[in-house]
């Protein structure tokens, strides 16, 4: 039997072509994974420091006019290739046209650390994902790889730069597997997918990078009853969601409309929110929150904590400023549980962190990926609890999303909408024309 026959033969065997395939993500996903969690690890660290001396130089707000200027210059310079960001990764997925520039990764990257070091209210995940996506791409050029497999790739980053920042891999591997697809989990990516998380979150670690942990102290018995309350707390936190949704495309649309220069907007989106942060006399609702988050399982909030957060966030980000939406959702959401004590007899704490993930999978269109982040976060005890709100917060949450250029796979549903394959902003733009 000659060298050809033989492996073809081989390769006629599943399993062979199985291990190849295995060993080759290995490869790839550890290389990508070092490199993106080594820069998580950085983006903490300097996201750390940032807050650390907004907080204890509070006048440094008073320039955040002169840091949305630098954003938006840099943007608007260098940066109108990028400036979708994780919507880019989305679309290049389904419609890949060309690699992503790498100048996306130190634009994103230092765009966001000047907006918590001047004031505004943002978050983390929209950063990393954005970091993990071009330096995921940069392989497809490196390797020389084909389509199919490039289509992986930007998976692997999104799973990277999501497990890495979190410290969540089971959540990050899945929500980059739900996130592109809204309905769908593209399981033949999957073993990457978890690989890059695992990888990236060790190499996070590895730097001495430490996560914050939250703690449900109580969790109620599942019964007939309780199942309901979870479901009406899911129907709030679905609701809730969709109002972040809105109100981040609102604010964007208007400074697009209003303030045809683009490096404008975050200026005078900046001055506004220097001006309400002064007047208001307390930083409780910009930067990432995270104090406020902690305080939401134990001690009682102000019942319109949510309500702020969600217009600082919109505000900020749709004036032109740089972060992602997911820490500020978790703020949202644990604060709003917070506050449903009043009316739904459950343990604060699991209200709390029934939000905190509920409202994310509402506004991301993750149910399973946030289930699993709070499975994760909270410990398997809360779980069925986290899953009902989960699972209810992105039905009712609507075909809406932070992510609109995410496509329908399998509407939520059929009842009310039967078109898939078109994305949330052709959605939203075929019910303005009616």
């Amino acid at each position: 039997m000659d060298r050809t026959k033989i492996k073809n033969f081989l390769l006629s065997i599943e399993q062979i072509t199985s291990l190849a395939y295995l060993v080759k993500w290995i490869f790839i996903t550890l290389m990508i994974g070092a490199i993106a969690g080594s820069l998580s690890a950085f983006f903490l660290i300097s996201l750390d420091w940032a807050t650390n001396w907004r907080e204890s130089h509070l006048w440094i707000i008073a320039l955040l006019p002169a840091g949305g200027f630098i954003i938006g210059l840099f943007y608007h310079l260098f940066g109108d290739s990028v400036v979708k960001g994780n919507n880019l990764l989305l679309e290049e997925y389904h419609s890949p046209k060309k690699i992503i520039p790498f100048r996306m990764a130190p634009l994103v990257l230092f765009g966001t650390i000047l907006t918590h070091f001047f004031g505004g209210s943002a978050g983390r995940e929209g950063t990393a994902v954005q970091i993990g996506g071009a330096i995921a791409d940069r392989f497809t050029k490196i390797l020389n790889l084909s389509k199919r497999d490039r289509k992986i790739v930007l998976i692997v980053g999104t799973s990277a730069g999501f497990a890495s920042v979190f410290g969540t891999p089971l959540a990050g591997g899945i929500f980059a597997l739900e996130v592109l697809i809204l309905g769908r989990i593209r399981l033949d990516a999957i073993i990457p997918s978890f690989m890059a998380a695992v990888f990236a979150n060790y190499f996070c670690e590895i730097w001495n990078v430490s996560h914050t942990h939250y703690t449900i102290h109580s969790v109620a018995e599942m019964t007939p009853v309780n199942l309901l309350w979870s479901l009406l707390a899911g129907i709030i936190f679905g609701l809730v969601a969709m109002l972040f949704s809105k109100s981040t495309h609102f604010w964007s649309n208007l400074f697009k409309t209003k303030i045809k220069y683009p490096p404008l907007r975050p200026v005078i989106g900046g001055a506004i929110l220097a001006i309400t942060i002064y007047l208001m006399g307390t930083t409780k609702y910009i930067g990432l929150g995270i104090p406020t988050i902690l305080d939401a399982f134990n001690v009682d909030l102000n019942a319109y904590d949510f309500l702020l957060k969600i217009l600082f966030t919109s505000f900020t980000l749709g004036a032109g400023f740089k972060g992602g939406e997911v820490t500020p959702l978790f703020f949202i959401g644990a604060t709003l549980g917070n506050v449903l004590i009043w009316f739904i007899p459950l343990p604060m704490g699991l209200l709390a962190g029934m939000g905190f993930v509920a409202v994310f999978a509402g506004a991301t269109n993750t149910p399973i990926a946030c289930t699993i982040m709070g499975i994760e976060l909270f410990g398997i005890e809360s779980g069925v609890f986290i899953a009902l709100a989960c699972s209810t917060a992105y039905l009712f949450s609507g075909h809406s999303g932070v992510y609109s250029s995410q496509i329908i796979g399998s509407p939520k549903n059929n009842s009310f909408l039967r078109e898939k394959g078109l994305s949330l902003s052709q959605i939203k733009n075929k019910r303005i024309k009616k």
